[in-house]
């Protein structure tokens, strides 16, 4: 009897540590969520305060939501988006995999020089590079079209660096029996590198999806035709044009959110193995 005392008392110290660590994580959750859920409140009320705490069902209401889709092409803004943003995804997860598969596994001179001038390229910062990609895309005569918006963005040093190193995390003994069945070097990233790294790629489509999704400023360089412009330039049409009546703009913000969490949540098991991989790296 003596003995189950002191067991109780680390019990009773130990259930009460997790009930304040659990209230703590609740709280940061509440104050991480704060601005999304304050977001979404204020995309279902309708001729209330946005500032006002004081919430009534009868405020509540979707016709923010109708509002905004009889206003706005909506369909056409997202199927501009889509096409953005899938070519994008596509074009940088294909050659990014392609330029990390010889800096990982081959042995050339000046590979070193190469990875090292990605990883240089890293700390430019995106405005710097506007103006050199707006040159180029303007010699190319792509202005004003889909194809000037993606390839900016259609290769990317972060993505070609994460796949080196996922790479680097594959079994050698893999691509030395692939080579030794008679497998070529695009059979062997193929087949034997590629579903090797998909956590990696994952992590990749989850930033790429974010990234090009919400794009605002460089599309709105390029493309002088409003109804080209992906979503979330023309949110910012929307809040030009109805700065008066934010719950509109609320109600199209949330509805360009709805992508980004489905995309999350297909990938967000992937995602958590390559981050973990990378921390225990």
């Amino acid at each position: 009897m003596a003995t189950d005392k002191p067991v109780k008392i680390r019990n009773k110290k130990k259930l009460f540590g997790d009930i304040l660590a659990y209230l703590l994580l609740i709280i940061i959750a509440l104050v991480c969520a704060g601005p999304f859920i304050w977001l979404l409140l204020s995309s279902l009320r309708v001729g209330a305060n946005i500032y006002s705490l004081n919430f009534k069902l009868s405020d509540f209401s979707l016709e923010n939501f109708t509002g905004v889709i009889s206003y706005m092409n909506l369909p056409m803004y997202v199927g501009n988006t889509v096409i953005i943003t899938v070519a994008a995804i596509v074009l940088d997860v294909v050659f990014s995999a392609m330029c990390a598969y010889p800096l990982a596994m081959m042995d050339f001179k000046g590979k070193n020089i190469i990875f090292g001038t990605l990883v240089a390229t890293m700390i430019i910062p995106a405005a710097a590079g506007m103006i050199v990609n707006y040159l180029i895309i303007s010699k190319l005569h792509l202005l004003n079209t889909f194809l000037g918006v993606i390839l900016p963005s259609s290769v990317k040093a972060f993505s070609i660096i994460l796949m080196r190193q996922a790479y680097l995390g594959v079994p050698k003994e893999l691509v030395e029996a692939a080579r030794i069945d008679g497998a070529g070097e695009l059979r062997t990233w193929a087949q034997i590198m590629v579903p090797g790294i998909m956590p990696s790629i994952s992590t990749i489509i989850i930033f790429d999806f974010i990234g090009n999704w919400n794009s605002f400023l460089w599309p709105i360089i390029v493309l002088q035709d409003p109804n080209k412009y992906p979503l979330a330039t023309a949110l910012q049409y929307l809040n030009g044009s109805f700065s008066y009546k934010f719950g509109y703009v609320a109600a199209g913000t949330i509805i360009s959110i709805i992508p980004v969490l489905i995309v999350f949540m297909i990938c967000q098991k992937n995602y958590i193995e390559a981050v973990s991989g990378a921390v225990k790296g």
